[in-house]
Parts: C-alpha cells; sequence; structure tokens
C-alpha cells in the first residue's frame, strides 16, 4: 500500500479553554468560567490571528505544495481554524473525521484540577499508579486508545490519498500521537520527546513526506509562520 505525498499535521489556534483552565488551575479554582462541552470551545481572539496567520503560510505555499485534501477534527476549535485560515483561499474543502478529537476524559471533561479532586478524590492516585499514557479517566480514554483510532486514521488516508498532500486540522494530543504511531516510538520514547520539546503550540505546524514508501518527519511543532 502506497503512503501520501505529505502530511501536514496542524494543532488549532488558541481556545478559551487553553486560557481558561491554566488560570483556574493557578487560583485553585473549581470552576473555569466555560460553559458547555469541549466540542464547542471557541477560539480566542489570539486564536483568530494564528488562523489568519495560517492563512497566509498557506497562501504563500507555491503550487505544488498546496493541500489536495483538508481534513479537521469535528471539535469547534479546529473547524473555526480551518475556515478562517481558508478564506479567499482557493483550497479543497474540508472533510471531517471522529477519529482527530481531543482525547476524551469522560466525566472529567471541562472540570479544573480543584473540582477533580473533589468530585473524584481517588483519580490522583489512580494517574500516579498507571501513568500519564495509561491512565484512564472515568469514562475516558488512554493514550494507547489514542493510538489505535490514529492507527486506523492513518491507515486508511495513506489508502485513500496516496500520493497526494494532505492536511489535518485537530489536536495537541492528535498530533503528538501521530508521531508515537507513525514513528512506531514506544512510551518511554514519547515522554523523551515531551520533555525535550514541551507541548504542541497552538497554530503549530508538523509535516512528514513521503521517502521510499513511508512517512519521513520534516518539522515539529513549528510555529515561525505566527
Amino acid at each position: 500500500m502506497g503512503v501520501v505525498a505529505e502530511l501536514v499535521l496542524i494543532r488549532h489556534g488558541q481556545s478559551a479553554a487553553n486560557v481558561a483552565f491554566p488560570r483556574a488551575d493557578e487560583r485553585n479554582l473549581l470552576d473555569s468560567g466555560l460553559t458547555g462541552r469541549d466540542p464547542d470551545v471557541e477560539l480566542t481572539g489570539l486564536g483568530v490571528e494564528q488562523a489568519r496567520a495560517l492563512g497566509r503560510w498557506l497562501a504563500g505555499l507555491p503550487a505544488g505544495r498546496k493541500p489536495e485534501a483538508v481534513i479537521t477534527s469535528p471539535y469547534r476549535r479546529a473547524r473555526e481554524t480551518w475556515r478562517i485560515a481558508a478564506e479567499g483561499l482557493d483550497l479543497p474543502g474540508p472533510g471531517t473525521d471522529d477519529r482527530l478529537v481531543d482525547r476524551l476524559t469522560g466525566e472529567l471533561e471541562m472540570l479544573t484540577r480543584a473540582a477533580v479532586r473533589q468530585r473524584f478524590p481517588d483519580e490522583a492516585d489512580r494517574l500516579a499508579e498507571a501513568g500519564e499514557y495509561a491512565y484512564r479517566p472515568p469514562g475516558g480514554e488512554t493514550f494507547g486508545d489514542i493510538a489505535e483510532r490514529l492507527a486506523s486514521f492513518l491507515a486508511d488516508l495513506n489508502r485513500d490519498h496516496a500520493g497526494r498532500r494532505v492536511l489535518v486540522v485537530a489536536h495537541d494530543a492528535v498530533v503528538l500521537m501521530a508521531r508515537f504511531v507513525i514513528e512506531g516510538l514506544d512510551w518511554d520514547s514519547l515522554a523523551a520527546l515531551v520533555e525535550r520539546g514541551g507541548q504542541v503550540r497552538n497554530a503549530s505546524i508538523t509535516a512528514f513526506r513521503a521517502e521510499s514508501g513511508r512517512l519521513v518527519l520534516d518539522r515539529y511543532n513549528a510555529v515561525d509562520h505566527l
């Protein structure tokens, strides 16, 4: 089976949750100030500007480097990032794929750390015992679960878009675990990657290119376009 010619992975622009939860956790607050579901979280003003910067980067690509297919997470912050970035550009309309959603945290969704401690007092011990990547929030998923859905997504992507340039707009967990799957990393290597390179940045670009029938990392977590 072939592979895509290029896979560009973009994390959405800064979201309201990216601001509200660190602020609430720093102050040990039970309420982040946000309401509603995680899939409906909006971009901040900065997130909108980051999406526009992505649009300028896309506009500057030569014709032979522009994406031929676009797939986004169904979450609002990812769809909005692409909608804003693609404004006025002659680029393919996006599809969505549920396998690109952010990590599912189940009953802990949209809870601050203080709220988790109050409502689920045993979870800190469960997390410490399992470790970050094997820990499953109540009703949620482990990082291994994310890897499984991404392996399925990537297999379909390579089958359906072999030889084409594909752009994906999704979430930090998706970008990170795409590296895990594509490069065949183990958990220790993944932890070292995060320690060395930090978290996946908002509106960052990670790209793989096909070489000898496989995908090879070209850049990771790049934000020089912002």
